[in-house]
């Protein structure tokens, strides 16, 4: 059966390139998926599926008996808004980017919808296919939670799957998560400082808001390097700092925007309360006022781990135990600070799995990471993650 769906998959390549390309070509954002969206449904259409909508922009498509089992597969689709500069033919020319390989997932799961509709007979339950706007943004999965992907039939199991790319994973390799956590949760926050402008040769007339603020980024690395342990791994960073008209101005309101992650949810609470602490007290002791607001952000993904020991057996017998291995293989994940993955939010809800498939290692001409304007991904990936689709379902339904 391994040898029969990696064989077919490998058969359908040329279309998960055009499928791939396409959706390259056409990155769009968030959840406003105007090309995305009606492509991936008139492919499954094709197929003989009748897709149907969830949420804001998401699809949702199913294969098999309804009755019995059910396991739920996901693929995102939106991208970043960065502007392409890998200087290929089908590059995006609006302004965006599939910079995280968004649809290198879309195609991949399209194919694997292909290889089960094909099986449909032979499946012992029930398959979901989900088709995920937002992911970068964060707020897809919880966005399709709430239209109900997860209602009947339930399913009882998950899995999602994430290219990388630019780094030591050669293309057609998979990696599948360990038991326990493998993306820290995500939240981004904003802090408002405001004090009292005057003009630039009477500062003592004013409440300088920009300086306050100044000492309010400083004074958050304090959380950082005195209250919490060096081997908790968390990451807490200001990405962008807004403030002023005019050099001979004494600014009345300023604002800092930034970002924390964290493995362990009793540290990201720690944390949210501190920053809007230190923010307050700091802005204080400058005669300024501080609000601290917390938007977006996910949880922490959380894999199970006896689907995920399924999983990396699976897996091994689908690619070859050169092809496919656990995390543990490779290290602590948290040794380095991963991405965060909004799939955490359905990973909360039932037992969930992420593998990580090479599209290109570093040395081979993928030289550029994930989200930079250059990465580039090895579409030999494409077949091998609709067969990893495919074959998890399929092995996963026969279980007792």
């Amino acid at each position: 059966m391994e040898e029969n769906v990696l064989r077919e998959a490998k058969s359908l390549q040329k279309e998960l390139v055009r499928y791939r390309r396409y959706l390259h070509a056409h990155a769009e954002l968030g959840f406003a998926m105007t090309q995305t969206l009606p492509f991936v449904e008139r492919a499954l259409r094709g197929m003989g599926y009748t897709p149907q909508k969830c949420g804001k922009a998401g699809l949702l498509a199913t294969v098999g008996r309804p009755s019995g089992k059910t396991v739920l597969l996901r693929a995102d689709m939106d991208g970043l808004p960065i502007r392409e500069e890998t200087g290929l033919p089908f590059a995006c020319k609006e302004g965006n980017m599939h910079a995280c390989g968004h649809d290198m997932h879309t195609a991949m799961l399209l194919g694997g919808a292909k290889l089960l509709k094909d099986r449909e007979k032979e499946l012992n339950g029930c398959v979901k296919l989900l088709f995920q706007p937002a992911e970068e943004i964060l707020e897809g999965a919880a966005d399709v939670l709430k239209s109900g992907v997860l209602r009947a039939p339930k399913p009882q199991a998950a899995m999602m799957l994430h290219v990388m790319t630019g780094g030591k994973l050669p293309t057609g390799v998979a990696v599948v998560a360990s038991g326990g956590v493998s993306a820290p949760a995500a939240d981004y926050f904003t802090i408002g400082v405001r004090g009292k402008g005057c003009h630039g040769s009477t500062p003592h007339k004013g409440v300088d808001g920009l300086l306050a603020t100044a000492h309010i980024a400083i004074a958050l690395q304090e959380i950082s390097t005195r209250e919490l342990p060096a081997a908790e791994p968390h990451a807490l960073t200001i990405g962008s700092f807004k403030t002023g008209e005019g050099g001979n101005v004494i600014c009345d309101y300023a604002e800092l925007n930034g970002t924390l992650r964290a493995f362990d949810e009793e540290v990201r609470l720690f944390l949210k309360k501190r920053i809007a602490e230190v923010a307050d007290c700091t802005a204080k002791a400058f005669r300024a006022t501080a609000k601290t607001e917390f938007s977006g952000g996910c949880p922490t993904l959380v894999n199970d781990g006896e689907l995920s020991d399924f999983t990396a057996t699976t897996l091994q017998n689908l690619l070859g135990k050169d092809k496919a291995f656990s995390a543990a293989a490779f290290g602590d994940r948290k040794t380095e600070m991963g991405g965060s993955e909004d799939f955490a939010y359905i990973s909360h809800k039932l037992p969930s799995v992420m593998v990580a498939l090479g599209a290109g290692e570093k040395g081979e001409g993928h030289e550029y990471p994930l989200h930079h304007p250059k990465a580039k991904f090895d579409e030999g990936a494409l077949c091998i993650g609709s067969a990893i689709y495919a074959q998890f379902a399929i092995e996963w339904l026969k279980r007792k």
